[in-house]
C-alpha cells in the first residue's frame, strides 16, 4: 500500500475522532449546568441581549412598514414595548419570593425559562430608558437612541462574557480540538 494512502486514511480517523469528540452541549453541562446561579445569571443575559435586539428589528420594521408588525393601542392610546417589560418585571419579581424555579434539582426549565424572561423583560424596558427620563417619546430622536443603544449593546455583550467565560473557554477548546 501506498505511504501517502496509509497516511491519509489514519489522518482521516483522525479527523473523524475529533469531530466525535467536539461536543457543545458537553461543554454546557459542565461549564454552565453545574452551576445554576451560573446558569441563570448567562440565559438572563443572553435573553437580554436577544430581547434589545428583538425590540430593536421589530420597531425598524414598524416604522419602515415591513413584515406583519404594527403599532399596538388600546383606547387610542400607543402601548410602548416598555409596558410589556414592566409587566415581565413584575411577573418574574413575583415568582422569585415564591421561590418558583428556584430549586435546581426539580425545577430546571423553570429557572431557566424565568431567567430567561427576566432578561427579555429588562430589555424592553431598558430599551425605552430615554421615554422614562424625557418623559416623552424620543425613541427616534437623537437622544432616544444613541445612549440607549450603547448601554443595552455594550451591557449585554458584557454580561454574556462575564457569566458565560467558562462557557466560552471550554467552546475554544472544542473547536481547538477540530484544527489539530
Amino acid at each position: 500500500m501506498d505511504a501517502s494512502i496509509e497516511h491519509a486514511g489514519a489522518g482521516g480517523m483522525v479527523e473523524r475522532a475529533r469531530r466525535r469528540d467536539f461536543s457543545p452541549a458537553r461543554v454546557y453541562r459542565e461549564e454552565l449546568a453545574t452551576s445554576p446561579r451560573r446558569e441563570r445569571m448567562f440565559l438572563g443575559s443572553v435573553g437580554f441581549f436577544a430581547g434589545f435586539g428583538g425590540a430593536r428589528l421589530v420597531t425598524h420594521a414598524i416604522r419602515r412598514g415591513v413584515g406583519p408588525f404594527g403599532n399596538l393601542s388600546v383606547g387610542g392610546r400607543h402601548l410602548h414595548h416598555l409596558v410589556f417589560g414592566i409587566g415581565g418585571l413584575l411577573g418574574t419579581g413575583y415568582l422569585c419570593p415564591m421561590l418558583v424555579g428556584t430549586d435546581p434539582a426539580t425545577a430546571r426549565r423553570t429557572s431557566r425559562a424565568t431567567a430567561a424572561a427576566y432578561g427579555v423583560a429588562s430589555a424592553l424596558t431598558l430599551d425605552e430608558f430615554a421615554l422614562w427620563l424625557n418623559l416623552q417619546d424620543v425613541y427616534w430622536a437623537k437622544q432616544g437612541r444613541e445612549s440607549v443603544d450603547a448601554a443595552a449593546l455594550f451591557g449585554g455583550v458584557l454580561s454574556i462574557g462575564l457569566w458565560g467565560a467558562p462557557l466560552f473557554r471550554g467552546l475554544g477548546g472544542e473547536l481547538r480540538k477540530l484544527w489539530r
